[in-house]
């Protein structure tokens, strides 16, 4: 699967050190894998959930949330927020346009 957007995790990573470990595993993961539904992506990563059309990454042990638009068919990824959990807790993904 190729992930679009990897400077967005280098400047979070940059600004949060404790994230790069989690952050370049999830990386790694998703790069050398094929995933073409939900189903499989959520066989490797348990704790995705599906929020409309995006993915909710739990990275850190919860402390950081990974939000990504997928296009399975494509083979796409696309990062659209990576946030602190409490910066999450206040984000309305069900509205959010980046979502839909």
């Amino acid at each position: 699967m190729h992930v679009i957007a990897r400077k967005i995790l280098n400047e979070f990573s940059n600004s949060y050190p404790q994230s790069r470990k989690p952050l370049d595993s999830w990386w790694t993961i998703c790069n050398k894998n094929s995933f073409f539904n939900f189903v499989e992506l959520k066989k490797t990563f348990g704790t995705v959930d599906l929020i409309d059309n995006c993915l909710v990454f739990n990275i850190g042990g919860g402390k950081y949330r990974l939000v990504v638009r997928v296009n399975f068919s494509a083979q796409r990824m696309g990062i659209k927020y990576i946030l602190r959990h409490e910066e999450y807790e206040k984000l309305d993904l069900k509205g959010d346009p980046r979502c839909r």
